[in-house]
């Protein structure tokens, strides 16, 4: 398999001298700028930005290519997961008729043994689906969407071993976050709804008229769009329960025939169905909107009117600004995020564009924020390996964030990972992370091992040199760059680097 080779020094050189034009272009803070935006920001991505000009990167970033450009092994490596080639609709057929299978099984250590071996095939999609998520997180050029990805799928959260979630993860993170992820929130926002990871976790795809299950309904008003002050009540719960009921997954893999008067509203599409005979098709109110009883169309009403409640712009302004800004963002910033997600109709983009572009936004730039173990574990490996070919174990990058406690797809309950410094600042997390960095630092062919294979050796550079003069790095306090600067060994440098407090935070 070929490898994807570093950019030319002479190249890099070149790129980093920049275009005189872009130069006004250019703000002193650049470096913390990209590094927030991204999953961290390499020599080679800073160079791109400093000879494009901020402006013409950020907009590169906020419309991204549909064909991002991988390197060649990657892109290899991502095709030749089963995930990319089996369908979660044919996978999660053929597993829930192995299930059923596994239940006809009569000796009991044999079914025990064939419900296991079932369940570790489930897990394996979603095993699959964090290399996907590694790969790009790590290598996509569209740098600002893969972080996005990553923010709505914390915001839409679904836990990979819940029932068959696992087997339809990939689907979930591809087709209904991934291209959405700087689109309009009334789309995304329905799309999570129309998935079938959301449906089961939530439960609604048990949902039916007589027999009503609340559990989506209520994440959906206080966690996906109005937030827990939101000002909904129960009543608003149960009216938004009775909507939902009959949005669920056929997993059957053969087409349901609808009876009954409302036959003709039956929707299926994939996984995903609208069943009317499971459907309430009495009046409603939701939210003090009067809601008539005709099918889909009832769903469709709900989802405007939660997509464009003044709650659910400050909502999602409000969790937009903790991400990017500060753990408590300025009321003032909110104020204005609230305003552009209204006047764009829940643009996504365009409220990233304000904040991006907004005072409060470039003065937290200098005390940077904390990061969770998602953020630190890809920017030390951005930074680790920008000069190194693309690696090849990505479970062992994923298996890395697990250590520190936010595995991939792995928060159980739907709120999703916290992301605030006290969440994540604890002295066991420190030392769990100076364990990490030196990982990185004097082991990194973990990161290229396959499976039974001996561990290949990567020499990595001199990472307080990555960036060449000036360095992001001159400003960090003077302790943490005398004890790079004195370390015994380029790996001692490397971990004291990466496991350094001002390279904890972005």
């Amino acid at each position: 398999m070929s490898l994807s080779l570093p950019r030319p020094r002479h190249a890099l050189l070149a790129l980093l001298l920049g275009a005189s034009a872009h130069a006004a272009d250019v703000p002193a803070d650049l470096y913390a700028r990209v590094d927030r935006i991204t999953w961290g920001a390499t020599p080679e991505l800073l160079a791109q930005a400093r000879q494009q000009g901020f402006e013409a990167w950020l907009q590169g970033q906020l419309k991204p290519s549909a064909q991002p450009a991988l390197p060649p092994d990657v892109a290899a490596r991502i095709a030749a997961l089963p995930i990319s080639t089996t369908d979660s609709a044919q996978a999660i057929v053929a597993l829930r008729e192995r299930s059923e299978a596994d239940k006809r099984i009569t000796d009991p250590d044999a079914q025990l043994q064939a419900r296991r071996d079932t369940n570790k095939a489930i897990r394996e999609r979603g095993e699959q689906a964090r290399e996907r998520a590694v790969w790009l997180a790590l290598y996509s050029p569209n740098q600002l969407q893969e972080h996005m990805t990553w923010f709505w799928m914390n915001h839409f959260n679904v836990w990979l071993n819940k029932g068959y979630v696992g087997a339809v993860l990939d689907d979930y993170e591809a087709r209904a976050l991934r291209p959405r992820s700087l689109g309009k929130f009334r789309d995304l926002l329905e799309a999570t709804l129309r998935s079938p990871a959301m449906l089961m976790y939530l439960d609604n795809a048990a949902s039916r008229v007589g027999k009503i299950n609340e559990n989506y309904a209520r994440e959906l008003l206080e966690l996906h769009t109005l937030g827990v002050d939101g000002g909904y009540s129960q009543r608003d719960v149960q009216e938004l329960a009775r909507i939902l009921t009959g949005v669920g997954v056929n997993a059957t893999g053969k087409p349901r025939r609808a009876k009954g008067p409302h036959a003709a509203d039956l929707i299926s599409d994939g996984l995903f169905e609208f069943n009317p005979a499971a459907h309430d098709y009495g009046d409603k109110v939701l939210l003090g909107h009067a809601i008539k009883g005709r099918g889909w169309a009832e769903v469709e009403q709900a989802l405007d009117i939660l997509a464009s409640h003044p709650a659910t712009a400050r909502h999602i302004s409000r969790k937009l600004a903790t991400f990017f800004v500060a753990d408590t963002p300025p009321k003032a910033l909110v104020d204005q995020l609230s305003r552009a997600f209204t006047q764009s109709d829940g643009d996504i983009a365009a409220v990233l564009r304000v904040l991006f572009n907004s005072p409060a936004f470039a003065a937290s730039l200098k005390d940077g924020k904390f990061k969770d173990p998602v953020h630190y574990v890809y920017s030390s490996l951005r930074l680790a390996l920008h000069d190194q070919p693309a690696l090849s174990n990505a479970r062992a990058v994923a298996n890395l964030i697990s250590t520190l406690g936010q595995p991939l797809y792995g928060r159980l309950t739907p709120d999703g990972y916290p992301l605030t410094q006290n969440d994540w600042a604890g002295s066991g997390q420190l030392n769990a992370r100076f364990e990490a960095a030196r990982a990185i630092a004097a082991a990194a062919g973990a990161f290229y091992r396959d499976k039974d294979q001996p561990m290949p050796r990567i020499k990595l550079s001199r990472l307080s040199e990555a960036y060449g003069q000036p360095s992001p790095f001159d400003q960090w306090p003077a302790a943490s760059r005398d004890a790079i600067a004195q370390a015994r060994s380029v790996t001692d440098a490397n971990t004291y680097l990466l496991a350094a407090p001002p390279f904890m935070r972005r």
